[in-house]
């Protein structure tokens, strides 16, 4: 007989956002006058450029003549597209990987999801908390974790590695034994970034214990300030121990085009493996259960990696992060305190009068009809703070701080 898995009885309560989701629109329905004004979800807002755009629509038509029409592509992602993306590593970052070693998917959530399927059903975790939510519920549904302890707001059988003001929002090595390390740099959702001086103990930790770092960067293009890490291929060593995830999301408005990027380095080892053993089963894994991103979103992608393309997409970047300089200085004014919003698109807002996040986001939306998200969502030491996005129109965001300011009682 056909059993369920029960392992996503695991999971707390909703998922994070369409709990947000929830809450709005119960609130709509007993207010329906009200204009609500979101500045929870990162979804993006603005067009995608000319190039861009007009990249795709060329492929669409191409499709529509038998001379020009595609079928599958390669499962692991079009072979223009991947070297692209490492002459991009070796010219940006100076990081010097094998296209192959590049692995296109529909997007990064699916791959931070779905990197753990090769490693382990006995692996032991580790996350930085606070963290995006999908590092600990993918691994809850694979059966990774314990059961959710609700006094402490966290799973069993996961090491949670704190991010607080006391540490600058930057998680120490772990300090007993893990097996895959979920790391964000600039962190979702609290805008910290990372030096290599605060990278390097990392790869050291994970190489004495043949251990996976699983690096993050779907933001790396908003880091504005010097000397920041780019790439955890920036750090020695890190090719036999870490696994790179990238996303066009963010950086280039591909929310609802959907496509990303995943590097599994052929040096990279773990301890019942040899070089290139990790690289041959991701690459199984994405012929066995995915049959490419889409043909479209791919021509998409080549042309936000051509020069033009990555600098009208930076422009689109500089009108988010001017956003996230209006919601930062518009509630430090206020006398709240703040973090984030320099390197990334998210405000770390630390919720006034020890109230609780969720009480906060109630207060929020209530008194100001603004959305935030509850910090405690990624993790219990979010507990305390709530995020504001940059993402959406100026003027809404404009609006929606002068409603904050003008009717948040405090």
């Amino acid at each position: 007989m056909a059993l369920k898995n029960s392992y996503y009885e695991r999971l707390a309560g909703g998922y994070l956002f369409p709990e947000i989701a929830r809450r709005t629109k119960e609130f709509q329905v007993f207010h329906p006058e009200v204009k609500i004004m979101r500045l929870g979800i990162g979804n993006t807002t603005e067009p995608l450029p000319q190039i861009v755009a007009s990249a795709m629509a060329l492929e669409a038509v191409r499709l529509m003549n038998v001379e020009t029409y595609s079928g599958y592509g390669d499962e692991q992602g079009n072979s223009k597209l991947r070297q692209a993306l490492s002459e991009r590593y070796k010219k940006c970052f100076g990081v010097r990987l094998d296209a192959d070693e590049f692995f296109i998917s529909d997007g990064s959530k699916c791959d931070c999801a779905n990197i753990s399927s090769i490693f382990s059903h006995e692996s032991i975790i580790a996350v930085e908390s606070p963290a995006y939510p999908v590092y600990v519920d993918s691994n809850v549904t694979s059966g990774k974790t314990g059961q959710f302890n609700k006094g402490k707001m966290q799973y069993e059988g996961v090491y949670y590695m704190p991010c607080t003001e006391m540490n600058d929002f930057f998680p120490e090595v772990p300090s007993g034994h893990v097996d895959l390390i979920y790391l964000c740099r600039p962190n979702n959702p609290t805008g910290a970034v990372a030096m290599a001086s605060d990278l390097q103990p990392f790869v050291d930790y994970a190489l004495e214990h043949k251990a996976v770092i699983i690096y993050d960067v779907a933001y790396v293009d908003y880091q504005k300030e010097r000397g920041l890490v780019e790439s955890i291929y920036q750090i020695p060593g890190a090719e036999k121990c870490a696994i790179e995830i990238g996303s066009f999301s963010k950086w280039a408005g591909f929310t609802g085009v959907r496509l990303g990027w995943s590097i599994v380095p052929k040096e990279l080892v773990v301890e019942d493996t040899v070089p290139g053993e990790l690289h041959r089963m991701w690459s199984r894994r994405y012929t066995t259960v995915f049959n490419g991103a889409s043909n479209i979103a791919q021509a998409g992608g080549l042309a936000v990696l051509s020069e033009l393309g990555q600098q009208s997409c930076q422009e689109v970047i500089n009108y988010y992060m001017s956003n996230a300089r209006l919601i930062k200085n518009g509630l430090y004014d206020m006398g709240l305190t703040v973090y984030g919003g320099t390197n990334a698109p998210y405000i770390w807002l630390k919720v006034p009068d020890g109230m609780s996040s969720w009480n906060f986001f109630d207060k929020l939306l209530n008194e100001t009809n603004v959305v935030c998200t509850p910090g405690v969502g990624f993790g219990p030491d979010g507990e305390g703070f709530c995020r504001l996005s940059a993402f959406g129109h100026q003027e809404n965001i404009t609006e929606a701080i002068e409603s904050i300011r003008m009717n948040l009682r405090i």
